[in-house]
């Protein structure tokens, strides 16, 4: 790797967009330290004298702020502060014969599937045994354990098999290795993602088989927690709930991103869903497993979107009460089915009903969090911060949920259990006391 700087390369591994992306940087540090070249994450001391990009092209917020961390980056070479801007992920996948044009500055790029092609470019070899192994950027006692990649879903507004191809499953032996692997180096809790949780399976075993993974991850010794991220509703598996129930080390969460109510919302985005077949399915899961915390994802602006279809999102939301809910404003992405539909809700707008929604969903939590005063949760520390410590319960995920604040004089280190009563609840986060 010739580059201007007679000093030993530093690479420097910026990651935008979602925990699939961390996971990808993750494995790339791994192979890049294999191959005895000094690598870090998110550098914030520019010691470093080379860069790669991991980037996001989601929607149009996460491809904006990926353009804009390429410019920076190409600005600091302009200046002689780096002698190298590599430029990969999900914008680069989808956007990379207009991105050579538009900043040509950067020195290659690469797209989703091509890390042997990123490592010999840094004069580096891909080391196949290394499968499974990364360097973790996340605190050492919690990680994302990637299951399968792709999707083989055709939901109207989503550009990701565009930018991450057709569902490919990973084999439970290699995923069990891994997850030994993580329990070795201090991670006490493992959050299972995917494009799409409950494909996993049925492209290697010919059938939807995450329950047997779910059960072979819990009989990993020193895995205390195990986290369901991203679970389809359509079709679902229901037997993930027994599994849920069945393994004291599964958490009692699930994250199933349901997009809308209205049912001719839920048509237009391809989800092959209903909402009675919804509300059947929530009351499938609450009625084997009543402490399940249920968290969703929806989508506000969708085109042809009318505010009856907004009232009945939010009288759903009022009906099942979920957990946690995370919304985004619709973004009209080419390539997409949708975008042959007029985005004809004003981005004003698209804000204004997400904000509604929430507000409901606001509501909702400060109610359900009432509920916890006075009992005593298994709390997971996560790091002490402006003299207090922070948590989260099995309820709870890292980042998107509620965090408990605990004050205590006793030293706590980041990934010890602690048992928490709860002293304080407000509308997304908990205070307790130790016991």
């Amino acid at each position: 790797m010739k580059t201007r700087s007679l000093r030993k390369d530093k690479i420097n591994i910026i990651t935008l967009g979602c925990s699939k992306n961390l996971v990808d940087s993750e494995v790339l540090s791994g192979q890049l330290l294999a191959n005895n070249i000094d690598v870090v994450h998110e550098n914030k001391k520019i010691d470093h004298n080379i860069v790669i990009v991991n980037t996001c092209g989601f929607i149009d917020k996460a491809k904006e702020e990926s353009v804009n961390t390429i410019l920076e980056q190409v600005e600091l070479k302009r200046r002689g502060k780096l002698d190298k801007v590599y430029v990969t992920g999900c914008l680069s996948e989808r956007y990379k014969n207009n991105l050579e044009e538009e900043i040509p500055e950067v020195d290659a790029y690469f797209g989703t599937m091509e890390l042997p092609r990123i490592l010999k470019t840094l004069e580096a070899d891909y080391k196949a045994e290394l499968v499974g192994e990364r360097l973790l950027s996340t605190p050492s006692h919690y990680a994302y354990m990637k299951i399968s990649e792709g999707c083989n879903r055709t939901c109207s507004f989503c550009a990701i098999p565009l930018m991450r191809g057709k569902h490919v499953s990973r084999p439970i032996e290699e995923l069990v290795s891994e997850a030994e692997r993580l329990v070795r180096t201090g991670v006490k809790e493992v959050m299972l993602i995917a494009q799409e949780l409950t494909y996993y399976g049925l492209d290697i075993y010919k059938k939807r088989d995450l329950p047997r993974l779910l059960h072979a991850l819990a009989d990993v010794k020193g895995l205390e927690w195990i986290r369901l991220h991203y679970a389809y509703p359509s079709k679902f598996p229901i037997e993930i709930i027994d599994a849920i129930k069945e393994r004291p080390n599964i958490c009692n969460y699930l994250d199933m991103p349901l997009q809308h109510a209205a049912n001719n919302m839920l048509k237009a985005m391809k989800r092959q869903i209903t909402r009675e077949e919804m509300t059947d399915l929530i009351h499938d899961i609450r009625s084997r497993l009543p402490e399940i915390c249920l968290r969703t994802t929806l989508i506000a602006g969708f085109p042809g979107e009318t505010a009856d279809d907004v009232e009945e999102l939010k009288g759903f939301l009022e009906e099942h009460r979920f957990d946690r809910v995370g919304i985004f404003t619709y973004s009209h992405e080419e390539g997409t089915s949708a975008h042959d539909l007029v985005d004809d809700v004003p981005q004003e707008v698209k804000e204004e009903r997400a904000r509604e929604i929430m507000e409901v969903q606001q509501e909702i939590s400060y109610e359900k969090n009432q509920e916890k005063l006075g009992k005593t949760f298994k709390v997971l520390i996560d790091k002490k911060e402006s003299g207090r410590y922070l948590g989260r319960t099995e309820y709870d995920s890292v980042e998107v949920d509620n965090e408990v604040i605990v004050q205590t004089d006793q030293k706590l280190k980041p990934g010890q259990f602690v048992n928490v009563r709860i002293t304080k609840a407000y509308d997304f986060d908990l205070e307790g006391e130790l016991i």
